[in-house]
């Protein structure tokens, strides 16, 4: 009896085993897709706390646009000009930390001057914020 519980365990051990070597990607993108979820909600967030504190007006630097994706659309992640992205640095990252201490960054940005998500508001100022890189056919996009 002792020697038929031992084989259980074993095989139970194994299989536990097999089952996370077969996709220990799909985990990791899924953990950074959640991370993604979170700087999103972030930054949406403290674009509405800057509208809130404004009067409702929405950084200037954020474009009227239908897509998020486009290149444009682009968040800056460096001080002074940003050619072709959206600069939101200059109304939300302040040492004080009203809004932002820093832009979160996507987990697996390549880009030396964007934080790798993008933000977009349509014609009745609703913005948009998402994040292109999101892993495992997943479309993280927000809006309010």
């Amino acid at each position: 009896m002792l020697e038929v519980l031992l084989v259980v365990a074993i095989i139970a051990i194994l299989a536990g085993i097999v089952i996370l070597a077969l996709n220990p990607s799909k985990q990791l993108g899924d953990t950074r897709n959640a991370q993604r979820r979170a700087d999103v909600n972030t930054i949406l967030s403290a674009v509405y706390q800057y509208a809130i504190d404004n009067n409702g007006i929405v950084p200037a630097s954020i474009s009227v646009d239908t897509a998020c994706y486009a290149s444009n659309n682009e968040i800056c992640s460096i001080d002074g000009t940003c050619t072709g992205k959206v600069n939101l640095k200059q109304y939300l990252v302040s040492t004080t930390s009203k809004y932002l201490v820093s832009l979160p960054a996507d987990p697996q940005n390549v880009s030396s001057e964007g934080t790798g998500y993008y933000i977009s508001k349509d014609s009745n100022n609703r913005i948009t914020v998402c994040a292109p890189i999101a892993e495992n056919n997943a479309s993280i996009s927000i809006s309010r």
